[in-house]
């Protein structure tokens, strides 16, 4: 592990441990809430606050264990970082939808500001951890604190909040803490340098690439080939990893990794992750 890069894994596994999804204790709010189109990802069409067909009636999916056989990619990548069961247990005390119909609509309004809180929780987490960023700890600490109570406010304040402002605000912290983590890795000897933030990489030739330290923020790396990449340190957030090939490379310490990122891409038992994520079990009959 970096010296510059140090992951406390037993703190931040603690704190994460709310920000994960449990779908058994959601009531089924990714499969009523939010739209999707029929495509490579999903089988069919569905608007947003409309059920998805394979919703039972206790909030379980019928089709769970067969999702990308039956062609709903799309689901097994989503991640809510335990927003599904903040709005059911917290924001809307316990009353499901389907018994209080009058609060639906509300619902399916705020489970998706308040993924994103989460989303940021997630992160802020993970830059605590990082020892680079120590000089910002306290403004990082701010911003968790300040994130964490707007998740516990009401249903209408919730809609009413700028949430495009406030993760405004985080990301130019978490900008920050990328700078300080990736700074000693800039002058390395055949640094590949990119174009910032957005950086199309589609299908790209990475096998084998020294990507320490790179900022991958927003990169499309769709089907991009990233066998035996070293991408410790490298800034991933918000990065497309839709069909890329991690075979063999190194990810122990980038830098906001998530599930869900993990999911959508191709793997095997020789890729490298990070202590607080897993190994996505579709990894398995992926060939080497």
């Amino acid at each position: 592990m970096s010296e510059n890069h140090e992951h406390s894994e037993s703190s931040s596994d603690r704190s994460r441990s709310s920000l994960r999804s449990e779908c058994e204790n959601c009531f089924g709010l990714c499969c009523a809430a939010l739209p999707f189109a029929a495509s490579v990802d999903f089988a069919i069409d569905k608007d947003a606050g409309q059920p998805c067909i394979n919703l039972q009636s206790n909030f379980r999916c019928g089709v769970h264990i067969n999702l990308r056989q039956l062609g709903f990619r799309g689901c097994t990548v989503y991640e809510c970082f335990g927003a599904g069961q903040k709005v059911s247990h917290n924001t809307f005390s316990g009353h499901d939808w389907r018994q209080a119909p009058e609060s639906a609509k509300q619902m399916f309004k705020v489970f998706p500001i308040m993924r994103q809180l989460h989303e940021l929780l997630w992160y802020l987490t993970e830059a605590l951890t990082l020892q680079p960023a120590h000089s910002i700890q306290d403004a990082l600490s701010s911003a968790l604190d300040e994130t964490e109570r707007l998740t516990h406010l009401s249903p209408d304040d919730l809609m009413e909040l700028d949430v495009v402002a406030h993760r405004a605000d985080v990301n130019a912290l978490l900008m920050r803490t990328s700078e300080l983590v990736r700074s000693d890795k800039n002058d390395l000897p055949g640094r590949k340098k990119f174009q910032g933030r957005g950086s199309d990489l589609i299908g790209a030739k990475l096998k084998g690439t020294d990507l320490r330290g790179a900022s991958l923020r927003g990169a499309y790396l769709i089907a991009a080939d990233l066998r035996n990449a070293d991408l410790r340190e490298a800034d991933l957030i918000g990065a497309d990893f839709r069909d890329a090939d991690l075979r063999g490379a190194d990810l122990t310490t980038s830098i906001f990794l998530t599930q869900s990122q993990l999911n959508a891409a191709k793997g095997n038992n020789d890729t490298k992750l990070p202590p607080s994520l897993t190994r996505p079990t579709h990894w398995s009959t992926i060939g080497v």
